[in-house]
């Protein structure tokens, strides 16, 4: 089983969740990409201000150092477009990446039952869509989040104990 892996998705979609239990069930680190992010980058978000290629390089290049520096490591981050995925790959050849894949009507559901999250807003949610550039099968184990939290982590587990 692959050493390094990145729980990917929109704002929502349960990637600190899934991350946090798949690291814990492996022994891993856990790193939520949330708390990497720019005091500039926190600011324009909550203030409903979508991050650009150019906000989230710095951002990109940290967690890639994340996953450089620890021997085993569990990242949960958006990484909505190829280019940011292969930024985290950088370097790398051992990255499992899972991404949790939803509707938006879904996730929008969850996100309005969240207190004390920065990420503000449809509006925000929606431009995360509007960015996102899902990943393929063969980039990365795509899980449908419709069903509960712990099938999404046993599907995730599974995938990953086959990598």
């Amino acid at each position: 089983m692959t050493k390094k892996i990145v729980v990917l998705g929109v704002s929502g979609s349960g990637k600190s969740l899934i991350g946090k239990n798949i690291a814990e069930k492996l022994g891993y680190r856990f790193f939520d990409g949330d708390d990497f992010h720019s005091t500039a980058n926190v600011e324009k978000m909550s203030q409903g201000i979508p991050l650009t290629d150019d906000d989230r390089k710095d951002w990109l290049a940290a967690l890639n150092k994340l996953l450089i520096d620890n021997p085993t490591a569990v990242i949960a981050c958006s990484g909505l477009k190829p280019e940011y995925r292969a930024m985290l790959r950088q370097g790398l050849d051992d990255v499992a990446m899972v991404y949790l894949k939803g509707s938006i009507d879904t996730i929008w559901e969850r996100h309005q039952k969240r207190d004390d999250h920065y990420f503000k807003g449809r509006g925000m949610l929606e431009s995360q869509f509007a960015t996102l550039i899902e990943p393929t099968e063969e980039e990365a184990f795509v899980i449908d989040i419709a069903q509960d939290a712990d099938a999404v982590l046993n599907q995730a587990l599974s995938l990953l104990s086959e990598s």
